[in-house]
């Protein structure tokens, strides 16, 4: 049996999903993948960090979160006023990287995934802008290090993605891809297809809970950027900035124009495009995020509602399709959790 004590920083709404299935179904992953998961520091914004080397009580500091008590008051644990502070005081196994770090900077995820990495310990996050501002970077110090960098859920959320293009095509030349990476906007558009109005449509989706209250992020393509750029990254090996990715959302998209893409076979969609000039991200780069006609027998014309999808060319493989839902933090959360289980499965196993 592996053992695998775990730091968890971040404590929203993926945090605690992953916090609720390891606290539940601990038995059930050491039964079935061979590996014990210990949590044994937790943190977040606003509380701070806390650790407990024996493991904390999960249920403590879910019910701590729950009712606005501190997830810092718990019995036997120490405390630090940050994560950063509490990083660095303790030891672990595994940094699990959960916080919604914004994309000016990337902050405060970049600041914990060097830290761990640092220190030669392995990293899982599904915090999306500090591996795509940096995902290059990150992946090669982990290389250095020796350690896994895993971000799975930063694409497609539960949909295995990246696991599937750089540890299943291993090997097999990367040459580009076409996706659709949103499924709000997704959503939106098949929508619109059937004749409702943008803002009707965004309606419907914030009421489902699939659009945010501030939906700018999805609608205008800032979320499947980021996207690209972790996708260039971490499978092209090719660092992108953002200005390198042309962007264009889909609030100026009118309902003629999704329904004239239907009424001839296809449909209209968020595509985002990646290519390069030469083999393995080499050359110059061909990275684009706007509405796009997609005619039928296109692999992405039949991609409706909340689901994503991505259209991989490689040498010699040819062209790989991969299809699954793309939003909601149990799918982050599930993606998160294959993570943990990959590195905790290929530990060495304990004396």
């Amino acid at each position: 049996m592996n053992s695998l004590r775990i730091w968890l920083v971040g404590f929203g709404a993926v945090g605690r999903w992953l916090a609720g299935v390891l606290d539940a179904q601990g038995g059930r992953i050491a039964s079935r993948y061979g590996c014990a998961i210990t949590v044994v520091g937790v943190a977040n914004a606003r509380d701070g960090f806390v650790y407990d080397e024996r493991g904390l009580d999960l249920g403590s500091v879910l019910a701590a979160a729950e009712s606005g008590r501190p997830i810092t008051d718990q019995r036997g644990a120490r405390a630090w006023p940050g994560a950063v502070e509490g990083l660095r005081a303790t030891e672990a196994d595994l940094l699990v990287e959960v916080t919604a770090s914004p994309p000016a900077d990337g902050e405060p995820g970049l600041t914990h995934i060097r830290e761990a990495l640092q220190r030669r310990i392995p990293v899982v996050t599904s915090n999306k802008w500090p591996v795509a501002l940096h995902g290059a970077e990150l992946a090669a110090l982990a290389r250095r290090q020796g350690v896994a960098f895993r971000a799975e859920s930063t694409v497609m959320s539960g949909t295995p993605v990246l696991s599937a293009l750089a540890d299943g095509m291993a090997g097999a030349v990367p040459v580009g891809l076409r996706g659709v990476l949103n499924a709000t906007a997704n959503a939106i558009l098949s929508r619109m297809a059937g004749g409702i109005g943008y803002a009707d449509a965004l309606a419907e989706a914030q009421r489902a809970g699939l659009a945010e209250p501030d939906p700018a992020a999805d609608v205008e393509g800032h979320d499947t950027v980021a996207k690209v750029m972790i996708l260039s990254a971490l499978v092209f090996g090719r660092q992108l900035s953002r200005e390198q990715v042309s962007c264009q959302g889909i609030t100026g998209v009118t309902v003629e124009e999704a329904r004239q893409a239907a009424s001839a076979g296809g449909r209209l969609r968020h595509v985002a495009t990646l290519a390069f000039a030469g083999p393995d991200g080499a050359g110059t780069v061909t990275a684009r995020v706007r509405p796009e006609a997609v005619p039928a027998g296109d692999p992405l014309a039949g991609i409706d509602g909340a689901t994503n999808a991505l259209v991989f060319q490689a040498s010699p493989v040819g062209q790989v399709t991969i299809t699954g839902p793309g939003a909601g933090p149990h799918l982050a959360g599930q993606g998160t959790l294959a993570d943990i289980i990959t590195v905790a499965r290929g530990r060495a196993p304990n004396p």
